[in-house]
């Protein structure tokens, strides 16, 4: 057994696989969460239905022995499912065959998390809120809303895994010279669905779904009982906007003119429209993740990201994983660890952020782009060709575990030479051999 206590604030996805991961290793584990327990209440409203699991998740729930668990419970998405304003379909493969993103019910997810915390040994603490940090103890006043009664969590580390809008980080933001920023993005997104039909999917289901409008979109993911969640993201205010859909007949009106072919699987898409919530899409950054070596940010209570690259829930079991990781290093030493991990991950937090930001961009606009597309096609076969010198950056990503920061770093040198080859070159087939390796050559030029 090891001797370290562990509190963890907040019974989300991070925080339950953190909680697995460390009573696993024999760390005494309290894990505190202001909601009901999943597996009996479900999630709360305005939270999304799935979410697209890829490579870095997969490490961090193989490190707990889950690959197989959530496996069951996943939907292979093989590439990007096109659809323009007509209906027409064009399918974008994400790499090699073998290669896909998954989607998982987030409900399920958790209720699996959570039941691993419990069988590895971890305390639950569900409808317990945290009432007060005491920062230079790394302690934590907990306030439990069924009986009224309080206590004091005296960890040897306190581990803010509480989302977006952290009790940790609302109390290190307090501290002097602490650097923190939110900025929203002028879309928001609603959540909306296409059922089954007649027992089946209703569209191809091992596809990412996406309707490219320009300034707008609308995506869809597969779910087990054969629906899909769609998502609605649009602006809030000016033309094409949240602001304008006021009626069934506003709505219809703008799906019959952009989304024709989605419209016709959504029989129930005005009732969900107005009775589904419109969220926020909000970037959190921040700096020091930890005060006084006694507490520590992960996940979303550190770095809030937007969902256009399918990184957050990655981003965050990614967190779980180099945690761990680091935690064996450095045994007992928590002040030292904290301070690795967070020097570690900050460069890569900020870059999966950017790189969230740049993707929406190509989600919406340049997807259906013609020489976006044949770009993408003579990258793809630079990557065939030189499968360890030239990597596409959504390659990086989302199928190895190369930091985010220097996926970032290596996709803006790429993003370079690919616009001095489009200069030259109008499709993919124009290349030659040796045009090819001149290419690659490029990358030890710059």
């Amino acid at each position: 057994m090891n001797e370290g206590k562990m509190t963890v604030l907040g019974a989300g996805l991070s925080g339950a696989l953190l909680s697995t991961l460390l009573a696993q290793k024999g760390y005494q584990v309290q894990l505190f969460e202001k909601r009901s327990d999943p597996r009996t209440f479900g999630l709360e409203e305005g939270r999304s239905i799935n979410l697209a699991l890829s490579y870095r998740g997969w490490s961090a729930l193989e490190q707990a022995g889950l690959r197989e668990k959530v496996r069951d419970q996943a939907i292979a998405m093989r590439g990007r499912m096109m659809h323009n304003a007509t209906g027409e379909l064009s399918f974008q493969p994400y790499g090699t065959k073998e290669q896909a993103i998954y989607s998982v019910s987030r409900l399920g997810l958790s209720q699996l998390l959570v039941e691993e915390a419990e069988k590895a040994g971890a305390e639950l603490f569900f409808q317990h809120r945290c009432e007060e940090i005491y920062l230079n103890r790394g302690e934590a006043l907990i306030h439990n809303l069924k009986n009224k009664t309080d206590t004091l969590a005296q960890p040897n580390l306190l581990i803010g895994a509480d989302g977006a809008y952290s009790t940790l980080r609302t109390a290190m933001q307090k501290t002097p010279r602490y650097n923190y920023s939110q900025s929203y993005i002028e879309h928001g997104y609603k959540e909306l669905s296409i059922p089954a039909k007649d027992g089946d999917f209703a569209i191809e289901p091992n596809a990412l779904h996406i309707w490219p409008r320009g300034g707008y979109m609308l995506i869809a993911l597969p779910n087990a009982d054969k629906s899909f969640t769609c998502t609605l993201f649009l602006a809030y205010e000016g033309k094409e906007s949240f602001a304008e859909l006021n009626s069934p007949t506003d709505v219809n009106r703008l799906f019959e003119s952009q989304f024709p072919d989605a419209l016709a699987v959504m029989p129930q898409l005005t009732e969900e429209f107005f009775q589904n919530p419109t969220s926020d899409l909000v970037t959190i950054k921040c700096f020091p993740w930890s005060r006084y070596g006694k507490n520590v940010l992960i996940g979303d209570a550190a770095h809030a990201i937007v969902p256009f690259y399918g990184q957050g829930m990655n981003a965050g079991f990614e967190d779980c994983r180099i945690f761990m990781e680091l935690l064996a290093e450095h045994n007992h030493d928590y002040a030292k660890m904290v301070e690795q991990f967070q020097e570690l991950r900050k460069p890569d937090a900020d870059a999966v952020a950017e790189l969230a930001l740049q993707n929406f961009i190509e989600m919406r606009d340049l997807v259906a782009d013609r020489e976006f597309l044949e770009r993408k096609k003579m990258e793809a076969e630079l990557h065939r060709r030189f499968p360890e010198r030239w990597i596409p950056l959504y390659t990086m990503v989302t199928f190895t575990n190369i930091r985010y920061s220097e996926a970032l770093r290596i996709g803006q040198l790429q993003d370079c030479i690919m616009g001095k080859v489009m200069k030259h070159y109008n499709y993919a087939s124009e290349l030659t051999d040796q045009d090819y390796e001149r290419i690659v050559a490029l990358l030890d030029d710059e």
